[in-house]
C-alpha cells in the first residue's frame, strides 16, 4: 500500500519545475487576527467570551458585519468545467487557480477569500450550495464555469442573495477591456462611438465584453461564434445569444467572422482559433487588436504590430495585458466599504473609466492600460465602485 510519505516523495522530481515547487503544500493558509496566548485572551477569543458576542448577533443581526470576518469575506466558487484555458478538469485540477485567485484579492485587494471547488455541475444545486453557505460570506466570486450554465447561475444567484456577487470571467474582463479600449480609441484620435467591432467568441467573456461596451457607448459591434456572426433570424440560437443577436450587429452582418473584419476597426479575440494575416490587413487603418485567447493569442502580437495601432493581449510578455486583477481587486473592495447589496451595471462601468483614467499624457501605443502592479489600481477602482453604489442604493453604508 502507497503511504501519504511515499506519495509526497515520489512527487518530489516535479519540484524541478518553479511553479509546482511555487504550490507544494498550497498558496493559503489561516492566520489569526488576535493574540491567544494566555487563558485571559483564550477566554475572550472562545468561551466564555465569544458567547456574549454570539448572543448579541443572535439579537442584531447586523451585527455580524462588525464582529466577524463576513464583511471582507469572498467565497471564490468553481465547479471546474472552464479553468483557464485547460477547460473541463474537474474541481480537484481547479484548486490551484481558486488558490491563486484568493491570493490574488488579498494581495492586491485587502480582501480575504476562500476557494470552493464543488463536485457538481447542476445549475440548480450550484446556485442551492452557495445561497445555503452564504450566510457565511460577504460576496460570491465565481470562476471559471462553463457558458451558458455561468449566466443562469450568476442571475439566480443576484435575485436571492443581498451580497455582492461577481462572475469574474465575465465582468473582470469586460471591465477592463473596456478600460483598455476607451484609450486605445483616445490614443488614435476617436471615441467609442467612433467604433466598429467584430468579438470572437460568444462565451462568458465575449457576451459581458459585447454588453459593456454597448452600454458605454459602442458605434456597432457583432459577435462571432464557431458557426459564424451572430445575427437576429438565424437557426439553433440559445437565449443568450438570442438577447445579442437583438441588442448587436445594427448592420446585420452574416456569414464568417472573416468577412465581418473587412473594414473592421477593432477586433476582440475571446476564443481559440486564429485569424489568418490576410484577413488583418482587410481592417480599417488605425486599428485596434484586442487578441486575448491565452497561451496563444488569435492574432500574434508580432503580426497585429503590422496593421494596428493598438494591440493587447492576455499575456504577461506582450505590452497592454487584459488582465481581471486590474478588476475584481478593487470591485469588491469598493463594494466591501460600503457594505452594497450588490455590483450593479453601473459599478462596472465606473470602474472601468476609473481604470482608463489612470493612463494620462503617458498614453502610447504600449501603454494604455496600467500595469497589474500600479499601486494607483485598486484605490481608484474601488473608491468609485463605492461612490456609484451610494448614487445606485446599493450601499447600506
Amino acid at each position: 500500500m502507497t503511504t501519504f510519505s511515499s506519495r509526497t516523495q515520489n512527487t518530489s522530481h516535479l519540484d524541478e519545475d518553479p511553479a509546482f515547487a511555487m504550490h507544494r503544500g498550497g498558496k493559503l493558509q489561516v492566520t489569526s487576527t488576535v493574540d491567544v496566548s494566555d487563558h485571559e485572551g483564550l477566554s475572550l477569543a472562545y468561551t466564555p467570551g465569544v458567547a456574549r458576542v454570539c448572543d448579541a448577533i443572535a439579537e442584531d443581526a447586523e451585527l455580524v458585519e462588525t464582529y466577524t470576518w463576513k464583511s471582507n469575506l469572498v467565497a471564490v466558487v468553481t465547479d471546474g468545467t472552464a479553468v483557464l484555458g485547460l477547460g473541463n478538469i474537474g474541481p480537484e485540477a481547479s484548486l490551484p487557480v481558486m488558490e491563486g485567485k484568493s491570493l490574488l484579492f488579498k494581495q492586491f485587494g485587502g480582501v480575504d477569500s476562500v476557494p470552493i471547488a464543488l463536485n457538481c455541475t447542476d445549475t440548480d444545486e450550484i446556485v442551492e450550495t452557495v445561497v445555503r453557505m452564504s450566510p457565511s460570506f460577504g460576496g460570491i466570486n465565481l470562476e471559471d464555469i462553463a457558458a451558458p450554465r455561468c449566466f443562469e447561475i450568476e442571475a439566480k444567484l443576484r435575485e436571492r442573495l443581498d451580497i455582492p456577487v461577481f462572475h469574474d470571467d465575465q465582468h473582470g474582463t469586460a471591465i477592463v477591456t473596456v478600460a483598455a479600449m476607451h484609450n486605445a480609441a483616445r490614443l488614435t484620435g476617436r471615441t467609442l462611438a467612433d467604433l466598429r467591432v467584430v468579438v470572437s467568441g460568444a462565451g462568458a467573456a465575449g457576451v459581458a465584453v459585447t454588453k459593456m461596451l454597448i452600454d458605454g457607448g459602442i458605434g456597432d459591434i457583432a459577435v462571432a461564434d464557431s458557426k459564424g456572426m451572430i445575427y437576429q433570424g438565424r437557426e439553433g440560437l440559445t437565449p443568450i445569444k438570442q438577447e445579442l443577436a437583438s441588442i448587436s450587429n445594427k448592420a446585420g452582418l452574416q456569414g464568417s467572422i472573416e468577412s465581418a473584419l473587412e473594414g473592421a476597426d477593432v477586433f476582440v479575440g475571446l476564443s481559440a482559433g486564429e485569424v489568418p494575416e490576410s484577413v488583418v490587413a482587410t481592417m480599417a487603418e488605425d486599428a485596434i487588436i484586442f487578441a486575448m485567447a491565452n497561451p496563444n493569442p488569435e492574432v500574434h502580437p508580432d503580426v497585429a504590430r503590422k496593421y494596428a495601432s493598438v494591440v493587447a493581449t492576455g499575456r504577461s510578455d506582450f505590452p497592454n495585458q487584459i488582465n481581471n486583477v486590474l478588476a475584481f481587486p478593487g470591485v469588491f473592495r469598493g463594494a466591501f466599504d460600503v457594505q452594497a447589496s450588490d455590483i450593479t451595471e453601473n459599478m462596472k462601468l465606473a470602474a472601468a473609466k476609473a481604470l482608463a483614467g489612470l493612463v494620462g499624457d503617458d498614453l502610447s501605443a504600449d501603454y494604455v492600460i496600467p500595469s497589474s502592479f500600479d499601486e494607483r489600481v485598486v484605490p481608484a477602482v474601488s473608491a468609485a465602485v463605492a461612490a456609484q453604489a451610494r448614487q445606485d442604493g446599493v450601499a447600506r453604508r
